[in-house]
């Protein structure tokens, strides 16, 4: 089993401001986005068991709801300019 990478998980809500997550619960920036695109078409919130919510010092459980985000972006690294949108 690959080591789980720490992935920068970005959402974009509707007419809100960007919410980042810090995320060790996937080993790839492809499993992270395949895991959301799931959890949007079951019409479910993406449960995340070990994030730190906008680079808080400890890890916890979060849970996203996803009914207002507009797009999200994964990444290894956070910039504007890295990352693959869903």
């Amino acid at each position: 089993m690959p080591d789980k990478t720490v992935l920068i998980l970005r959402f974009h809500p509707v007419g809100g401001e960007d919410v980042s997550v810090l995320s060790r619960d996937f080993s790839e920036e492809r499993e992270a986005l395949e895991a959301v695109a799931h959890a949007i078409d079951e019409h479910r919130s993406l449960v995340l068991n070990e994030a730190r919510y906008e680079r808080e010092p400890e890890e916890n459980g979060v849970v996203v709801n996803l009914a207002n985000v507009v797009s999200m972006r994964v990444s290894k690294t956070d910039g504007t300019a890295t990352g693959q949108y869903l």
